[in-house]
């Protein structure tokens, strides 16, 4: 058996088990990850956690230890067969699964930790998810549907989101199913941001909001706040009104531009105005429009693993926490990633390390 690959959690959250899980499974190595969720006040595996290693696990029978609730060592071991290409590199089958969070737990990261496994797909994979489809610290379901998507769709990730219900905190109860095809991936440059070419916005209610025009309030909110830019037109306004356990709403503002998209998005809370939702994204919008970036702050992030494995460079507008900790955790993995600050941006650039199992 090859010796796990040691990774330390205690100053990371919940994504550097996420992205660890997916690099292990591309390149078919196993991990041991100690102290994980160090630096969350309540450390180990939460529900949302599990759900993620516990797919993880049957989507290639590996080996797992530590999987349990609370659990702060986990250890994993893909344990992928080769393949049927003359390479013989390892594959991923495909197929059809259901996951439950069993909470309000978030869907969507759950969802954006199995996109880079389209790379080693052997057939189509379609997996459904329960939980919370549209929750605070992670990307509502329309962010992953009308940015994340259509953006690696550009550089060749066959992926798809269907969803069924939306699922808000604190019942959760949403259902997405994300549909993945074997996919080879183009490098990724987006260093310069193309001319504008329009605005769109999703905004969203539970039923139980619809008598008080929360999605249409949203929507106000956030064309009121928005700067205006002569180049940008709203090419799209969709306002829906959703059946869902818990009362909820949730506002996505997309920018198009000539090399891609960015998102900006906000959640309703309890006694917080739904205009000022609106607000709150178009304020992300608006400091977005006014630097050198062709990506917003939280795609950058999530475009890292999919850099280490196509290569490429891409202008992000901040080095964030989440942006160092794949960082670092790409170097754990051999990855040579280079950050070039600038004055209004930063660029990550990578040469292509992983090789999906080569």
């Amino acid at each position: 058996m090859t010796t796990p690959r040691e990774l330390d959690g205690s100053s990371a959250g919940g994504q550097f088990l996420r992205t660890a899980l997916a690099l292990s499974v591309l390149e078919n190595d196993p991990v041991r990850l100690e102290h994980v969720r160090g630096d969350r006040s309540t450390p180990g595996l939460r529900h949302q956690h599990l759900a993620v290693l516990e797919t993880m696990a049957e989507l290639c029978d590996a080996d797992v230890s530590g999987g349990e609730l609370g659990s702060e060592t986990v250890e994993f071991d893909p344990g992928l067969e080769a393949g049927t290409d003359p390479a013989g590199r390892q594959r991923l089958e495909g197929g059809s699964y259901a996951v439950d969070i069993g909470t309000a737990g978030s869907a969507t990261l759950l969802c954006n930790a199995l996109l880079p496994l389209a790379t080693v797909l052997e057939s189509p994979l379609s997996v459904t998810v329960t939980g919370g489809t549209d929750v605070a610290w992670s990307p509502p379901l329309d962010y992953l549907r009308y940015v994340t998507l259509p953006l690696l769709r550009r550089f060749g990730v066959e992926a798809a989101c269907e969803v069924d219900r939306r699922g808000f905190y604190p019942d959760g109860g949403g259902t997405a199913t994300l549909r993945l095809a074997p996919s080879s991936l183009e490098p990724i440059v987006l260093t310069e941001r193309g001319p504008l070419e329009g605005l769109r916005l999703y905004t969203t209610e539970s039923e139980s909001l619809a008598d008080r025009d929360v999605a249409y309030r949203q929507a106000e909110g956030a064309l009121e706040r928005l700067n205006p830019e002569p180049d940008l037109e709203l090419t799209k306004r969709c306002e829906t009104t959703v059946e869902s356990p818990s009362p909820g709403s949730a506002l996505v503002l997309c920018v198009d531009h000539g090399t891609g998209v960015a998102g900006f998005s906000a959640l309703g809370e309890r006694g917080k105005p739904a205009e000022r939702v609106g607000e709150d994204a178009a304020d992300a919008a608006n400091r977005f429009l006014e630097g050198a970036a062709p990506v917003d702050r939280h795609m950058a992030d999530q475009l890292l693993v999919f850099l280490a494995l196509a290569g490429g460079r891409v202008r992000i507008p901040a080095v964030t926490d989440h942006v160092e900790t794949r960082c670092a955790l790409l170097e754990a993995f051999g990855v040579d990633v280079g950050l070039e600050r600038e004055a209004e941006a930063t660029v990550v650039s990578v040469a292509s390390s992983l090789d999906g199992g080569q």
